[in-house]
């Protein structure tokens, strides 16, 4: 029996230190330990032995089955090193190549335009204010001075959910909620960008676009503070040497009212096909407020006056980057895109 051992003790640590991977490993762990393994097959034939033979045999037995774990954990660990070592050498990386690119993304020229306007009128002292995207009628229309039976209403196909509530055509609703909380302190001066929608779509209309609204009101505020507050904006906007023009309109919100026109940037007001040989093109829509808006939100018109305008987005950012197709900004076209920084 101690013979057999020793003869078992020589084969195994042989064919251990020989083996070349994992499953061969496995094979010899079950061929001399698992149930039906050499090792275990001798102990089971202890009782064979004489007495005073079985405990120097089973010593030397349960030693070698020490031995042989030992030994396998030992080749084991010695695999799995060289398994990594050759796998760090085929995935060796060359430090002297070009790392890959990093795309970094920008910004969409809606957003350069937008946080332009508001970096110009914030200087100015206003303050951005917001409301709700889904708008009552009342303060979409009623409150700006277009009732029920207002023929301006024909003028904007809007999107409804009800009879009463729609998604609002444009940012004034939030001058009237402000001018609500605000009442009767002074002075009131804010802008309200944000998301509007009607039903237009083509070249140089979207069911869904975005409007910069702007309202002053205080004591003494005239249209002199518009206008001069508008050619700021445009000077900033389109370069110091720009000219602007009003032309006289109706808004329902405000009296009097005008259109604002700034000089052609393409022709500097010479005239072209892009401003129809006019010299100029238009940007936004103002006037004072009307008595009748101020009286609705809390003030008094007796006492108080202000001025508003509203300027589309997309259509200042069409005329500052030369963009003649509105869709091109809700394309996601990375062509277009990649160009504004």
């Amino acid at each position: 029996m101690l013979d057999r051992i020793a003869q078992l003790e020589e084969e195994a640590l042989h064919e251990i230190k020989a083996a070349q991977d994992m499953e061969a490993l496995k094979e010899l762990r079950v061929r001399y330990l698992g149930k039906k393994g050499a090792l275990t097959a001798l102990l089971r034939r202890m009782g064979e032995l004489d007495p005073e033979q079985r405990p120097a045999a089973g010593r030397k037995a349960n030693n070698l089955r020490k031995k042989i774990e030992e030994l396998l954990g030992c080749k084991e660990e010695e695999l799995r090193e060289a398994a990594a070592a050759a796998r760090l050498e085929e995935e060796r990386i060359d430090v002297t190549l070009p790392g890959a690119p990093f795309k970094l993304g920008r910004k969409h020229p809606l957003t350069l335009v937008l946080e332009e306007i508001t970096a110009i009128f914030t200087g100015l002292g206003f303050q951005v204010a917001r409301g709700p995207e889904i708008e009552s009628e009342y303060y979409n229309f009623e409150a700006l001075n277009l009732p029920a039976d207002h023929p301006a209403r024909d003028m904007q196909d809007s999107f409804y959910f009800t009879p009463q509530i729609l998604l609002r055509t444009h940012t004034s609703p939030v001058q009237v909620r402000t001018m609500e909380l605000t009442a009767p302190r002074l002075p009131v001066r804010i802008i309200a960008p944000g998301k509007v929608y009607r039903r237009d779509d083509d070249a140089t209309h979207s069911p869904m676009f975005h409007q910069v609204e702007g309202l002053a009101v205080d004591r003494g505020v005239t249209f002199a503070d518009l206008k001069g507050t508008l050619l700021l904006f445009a000077r900033e906007m389109f370069g110091p040497e720009q000219r602007i023009r009003l032309r006289p309109s109706f808004f329902p919100f405000t009296e009097p009212s005008a259109e604002v026109d700034i000089a052609c940037i393409i022709c500097g007001g010479e005239g072209c096909r892009t401003c129809g040989h006019s010299g100029w093109l238009e940007i936004l829509g103002c006037g004072m407020v009307h008595p009748r808006v101020l009286e609705v939100s809390g003030y008094d018109p007796e006492d108080v006056t202000g001025f508003a305008f509203g300027m589309g987005v997309e259509r200042i950012a069409m005329l500052k980057y030369g963009i003649d197709d509105i869709r091109l900004l809700f394309s996601n076209d990375l062509r277009f895109l990649r160009q504004f920084r």
